[in-house]
């Protein structure tokens, strides 16, 4: 073995965030003081070095002297109580109101994983992976993210398998909302052309007719608008991918990606001043 000094490029005041967290998580289940094997603020380390840098977890238990299924113990309640200060929709939506957002951006994205072995019925009947998404061509978890105009993300849905089509899961996890905030808080939504027909309030690109007739100037231009405006959307799966490694690739159960990227999400807008 070779030891050596390590820097974890996150702000301090998150650490100490997470551990407040933990802290309250152990009050709630009645953890005696001195019990657990490793403190509030190492537990929270070992929680952002692996979302940070997605470091092998037998290797985060090693590193802070406790056995791989603490390890693993470890980081599921990192992941349950980041999970649980995720923004709730309706919440998301007026925020974004009141901050003056003129519109938000609708996104989907599969979050590649594995152990991923359910089996389905396609809609000709034939089996076919649950998990996997014949889009991204890869097994994975199909995620619903709402987003700022610049990019930002403010919310992400809880997780469907990856061959669901982005419209199957937007009308499961955020559609509804979309109605209302289009309704009540006058607040539209931008989304790409696999969302067309999702209703009211929802703009999408007008498709090419299939006959071949060529759309007229003023679709032409409304269609190179809005995708101008909506193309910013793809910044916010790729801040919390960027940011946080382990994303990229999830060997976690399928049914804890949800969580997973709320979590991630939870961390992005502590770093970004939207957690005080």
């Amino acid at each position: 073995m070779i030891a050596y000094r390590a820097m974890l490029d996150v702000p301090r005041e998150l650490a100490l965030y997470l551990s407040r967290l933990l802290h309250a998580e152990r009050r709630r289940r009645g953890t005696r003081k001195n019990s657990r094997a490793l403190t509030c603020f190492r537990h929270a380390v070992l929680g952002l070095r692996w979302f940070r840098q997605n470091t092998d977890v037998p290797a985060l238990a090693r590193d802070h002297g406790i056995s791989r299924a603490t390890g693993y113990r470890y980081l599921d309640e990192v992941v349950i109580v980041l999970a649980e200060q995720a923004p709730d929709l309706h919440e998301a939506l007026q925020r974004a109101k009141d901050e003056g957002t003129a519109y938000v951006i609708l996104d989907g994205k599969v979050f590649s994983a594995d152990r991923c072995s359910e089996k389905t019925l396609s809609v000709k009947g034939e089996p076919i992976d649950l998990w996997y998404s014949g889009k991204a061509r890869e097994h994975g978890g199909n995620i619903q993210a709402l987003c700022a105009p610049d990019g930002f993300p403010w919310w992400v849905s809880d997780v469907e398998p990856g061959s669901l089509h982005d419209l199957t899961v937007a009308r499961e996890h955020v559609l509804g909302a979309l109605y209302w905030a289009a309704s009540h808080l006058d607040l539209p939504t931008l989304a790409d052309g696999g969302y067309d027909g999702a209703g009211i309030g929802v703009h999408t690109p007008v498709k090419q007719p299939a006959d071949g007739q060529v759309l007229d100037v003023d679709t032409r231009t409304r269609n190179a608008l809005l995708r101008g405006l909506r193309c910013l959307g793809e910044r916010g799966f790729a801040l919390l991918t960027e940011r946080w490694r382990s994303l990229r690739h999830l060997t976690a159960n399928p049914s804890k990606i949800g969580d997973i990227v709320k979590a991630a999400l939870v961390l992005t807008h502590f770093e970004h001043g939207k957690i005080a």
